[in-house]
């Protein structure tokens, strides 16, 4: 990466909102523990806003947790929750909404998956990855709608999904789940609009967190070599464009899905993008860098 690479990169990673954007408000993170979902709770946390985190592995939040009550004391929350069990998520929003009062953002971050071609996923692996990514995500928003913000009648949902956009090759079970979630979010954000609800998606591409560490090394430098920016995204960023579609400034999208991908999802096979600082690209031999 350049010396341009990096300057671009660290300022892509700073906080661009201004303090207090989020004063009163009350989040609730799924998958807050790392990654994406623990960069978002923490930018969140730093715009005035007070957050629920929660995972399925409490050593996850047990490592998140004290740095972010250390530097945000009496605006955390933390509880184990599997969404894939509609007992937990009801426990986990009752007691969210009994230790801050409301919920006014939902983060629907938590999700997982693994590598595989589709002849070798089992039906029930398949199912595994559907009832986590799509139906658990449903399950949470339904609750949290129907206790919280459709009587209050106002409410902001960010649901994380996936680029797959082009199809999923190699993790089929996920695409599909994902796809799914895409199109929640676009019906959700018509029947829910007179409740004052907007519902948005995001959907990152290649991103360097300890979620890519599962696949193999080779899979993870084709796909930023894919990528037309010829890097992977930061968490921050994703955050950044999370934070974008839970704020007032995005007060009119509604049903939309927001790319962080580096244009990975636009970009065919008929046009080559050489690495930066090379020279050529296109189909036709031009000169560029």
């Amino acid at each position: 990466m350049s010396a341009t690479d990096d300057t671009t990169l660290a300022r892509a990673r700073q906080n661009p909102f201004r303090p207090g954007l989020f004063d009163g408000e009350v989040a609730l993170v799924t998958g807050g523990g790392t990654g994406i979902g623990l960069c978002t709770a923490r930018e969140l946390l730093t715009l005035g806003c007070k957050v629920a985190i929660c995972g399925r592995t409490q050593a996850r939040l047990d490592a998140a947790l004290p740095a972010l009550e250390a530097e945000f004391p009496g605006r955390v929350f933390a509880k184990t929750c599997d969404i894939r069990e509609p007992a937990q998520i009801e426990a986990l929003i009752a007691e969210v909404v009994a230790h801050f009062g409301t919920i006014t953002i939902l983060i629907n971050n938590a999700g997982g998956q693994f590598p595989s071609p589709a002849a070798a996923i089992s039906s029930r692996g398949f199912e595994a990855v559907v009832r986590n990514n799509l139906l658990g995500t449903f399950n949470v928003t339904r609750e949290v709608a129907v206790r919280v913000m459709i009587p209050a009648l106002r409410g902001t949902i960010v649901n994380i999904t996936a680029n797959a956009s082009r199809g999923f090759p190699g993790m089929a079970h996920t695409g599909a789940a994902r796809a799914g979630v895409e199109n929640l979010t676009m019906s959700l954000a018509v029947e829910w609009a007179n409740f004052r609800i907007r519902v948005n998606a995001v959907a990152p591409g290649i991103i360097e967190s300890d979620g890519i560490k599962q696949y193999p090394p080779e899979l993870v430098e084709n796909s930023r070599k894919r990528t037309p920016q010829k890097r992977f995204g930061s968490v921050e960023e994703c955050a950044h464009a999370i934070v974008y579609l839970a704020s007032p400034a995005a007060a009119f999208i509604t049903g939309t899905t927001l790319r962080i991908d580096g244009g990975a999802s636009i970009w065919g096979d008929s046009w080559s993008i050489p690495e930066p600082g090379e020279i050529g690209g296109g189909p036709f031999g031009l000169a560029g860098t």
